[in-house]
């Protein structure tokens, strides 16, 4: 499997309100920037679909190793809430629906493509892709119509 890096990173002008996302791919010596935005969102939505339109972008099965600064998105794999979920039919601890289940059930379609792990990085720190993802959201954001 061909390994691949992403680093993604979701903003929002108000929570919720206007919306970015970006992400940056990196496979051997290339790398990709892409980034998009919505009118009305929050920003745990532009944090996964940062990862979903990533994964999304890959033409075959590979192994991914995605940075993020979301707790959110990170947790819901690495503490295994993902797993909870589908157990229980979409439905959280409280026994609520899980917010946000249509970008949720999105991206675990991608992950059944691709073997993905998560690793938590600190925000608007010293990490150069993280920043530049940022970057990449907030000018989705000022492009909005």
């Amino acid at each position: 499997m061909k390994e691949v890096v992403v680093y993604t990173d979701g903003a929002c002008s108000g929570n919720p309100g206007p919306g970015g996302w970006g992400a940056i791919l990196f496979y051997g010596s290339h790398r990709k920037e892409i980034s998009g935005g919505e009118k009305s969102t929050t920003n745990n939505r532009m944090e996964i679909r940062a990862v979903i339109e990533a994964l999304k972008l890959l033409k075959e099965p590979c192994r991914v190793t995605v940075y993020s600064d979301s707790a959110y998105v990170v947790n819901c794999f690495k503490q295994g809430w993902i797993k909870g979920w589908l157990r229980n039919g979409w439905k959280n601890s409280k026994g609520q629906t899980v917010e946000n289940r249509d970008l949720w059930e999105i991206l675990w379609g991608q992950m059944q493509i691709h073997n993905v792990d998560y690793v938590k990085v600190k925000g608007h720190s010293d990490n150069e892709w993280n920043n530049r993802c940022d970057e990449l959201a907030r000018e989705a954001i000022k492009r909005l119509p």
